[in-house]
């Protein structure tokens, strides 16, 4: 095997030498990591110069990290000689294809390049779409294959993606930020990242935002793989952090995003917005799952909140319409909309908040949630508890 692997990594490190190196796969992995299928290697240009950038894909998570061209070859090296089976190494002048067998023994086939150009290592700056479908996160995150094309499975994320840049844009320009050159984001339950990526390469490299944007999740891997593929992109003001949406510090921001956030996590999201008097609030409600045990229909709606679909779309209602009267009632405007087609995501609404200068009569909004209660007999509602603890917070501290 040894001859062979050294052919093998000769030609990867001569391909870098004169960047004629495309992609790497290793493949057919039988190590002692369970989790671990394959890794896909890539080159990038950072700021700290050529880089190659490593993406390690699990049976459940993916982790991505970025090295040096000398130790992105000796962990190459090392992962064929300890586990990994098989290599594809595609340059543009030749393809190399390393299988190793159970008993050590080796093959090398060389055969004709797939690509007769390197791909870009970089972002392009110059795109003239809102979203580059060549962008190098896209690829990393799954969304398009080797020569940007959207993967059919992604279709629908792709739309949603750029509607979400859209959508997010055009708030942008109706609100007092849209004259603004920077920009503090927290996207809170940030997930994969998909639309956080895309939001922070739509700010920075397309309107040239100086934009420091955080994406706050609960799940350790996907903080991993974001801060990876960020790091490897180049996108310095992009982070991710652990935590959950309720106990994190948002400090300073000036759009707070929370898509998806289950039931009363948006509560909780809306609350930090508006406790750190954020100028955009964006949320996408998810599982409204609070009002619904509460309601006790009013005898007119007794035959038709009986239906169980009915009752569940009637909390839904309920739930957002009474979250947008409080953002309302907090010096907010607002909208409620559908943010993509059903068939893309049954969880489909957008609540917007946009903070006004001149903040609209308070009483009149707290008139008609009281009067909403009442009428389905709803005793609690989070984001209006959480507001109300506030307020009680506030007027202790100034009486002592």
């Amino acid at each position: 095997m040894t001859e062979n692997l050294d052919k093998f990594i000769a030609a990867l490190a001569e391909s870098l030498k004169n960047e004629s190196f495309v992609k790497l796969t290793l493949g057919n992995y039988k190590g002692p990591d369970e989790h671990l299928q394959k890794i896909l290697v890539r080159p990038v240009s950072t700021k700290k110069g050529q880089r190659l950038y490593f993406l390690y894909r699990g049976a459940t998570r993916d982790t991505a990290k970025n090295y040096d061209l000398d130790t992105g070859i000796a962990l190459i090296g090392d992962a064929l000689d300890n586990g990994f089976r098989s290599g594809h190494l595609f340059t543009t002048e030749n393809d190399y294809q390393l299988e190793v067998g159970k008993k050590g023994k080796s093959r090398l086939n060389v055969g004709k390049p797939t690509f007769t150009a390197a791909p870009a290592a970089a972002h392009n700056r110059e795109k003239k779409e809102q979203i580059d479908p060549n962008s190098f996160y896209l690829r990393s995150l799954g969304i398009t294959d080797d020569n940007g094309r959207i993967r059919d499975r992604e279709q629908h994320k792709w739309k949603q993606i750029n509607k979400f840049v859209e959508v997010l844009a055009s708030l942008v320009d109706k609100s007092e930020l849209r004259d603004r050159t920077n920009l503090r984001v927290i996207d809170m339950g940030s997930g994969k990242g998909y639309l956080t990526f895309a939001a922070y390469d739509y700010f920075k490299n397309t309107r040239n935002v100086d934009i420091q944007l955080t994406g706050v999740d609960t799940k350790r891997d996907l903080v991993d793989l974001g801060n990876g593929v960020a790091a490897a992109a180049g996108f310095d003001g992009l982070k991710f952090e652990l935590g959950s949406i309720a106990d994190y510090d948002v400090g300073e921001v000036d759009i707070l995003i929370a898509l998806h956030a289950c039931n009363t996590a948006t509560d909780d999201a809306i609350f930090k917005g508006i406790t750190a008097k954020a100028d955009l609030i964006v949320a996408a409600p998810c599982c409204h799952q609070e009002i619904r045990p509460q309601i006790k229909s009013p005898e007119m709606l007794r035959d038709i909140l009986k239906h169980g679909v009915m009752l569940e779309r009637t909390a839904e209602t309920l739930t957002d319409g009474i979250r947008s009267l409080l953002l309302e009632r907090s010096g907010y405007s607002t909208k409620l909309f559908e943010f993509v087609g059903i068939e893309h995501t049954p969880k489909n609404n957008m609540l917007v908040g946009t903070r006004l200068k001149t903040p609209t009569h308070p009483e009149q909004s707290q008139r008609q949630i009281s009067e909403i209660k009442q009428m389905y007999g709803i005793e609690q509602q989070h984001l209006e508890r959480l507001l109300a603890n506030r307020s009680q917070m506030n007027t202790h501290k100034k009486s002592t």
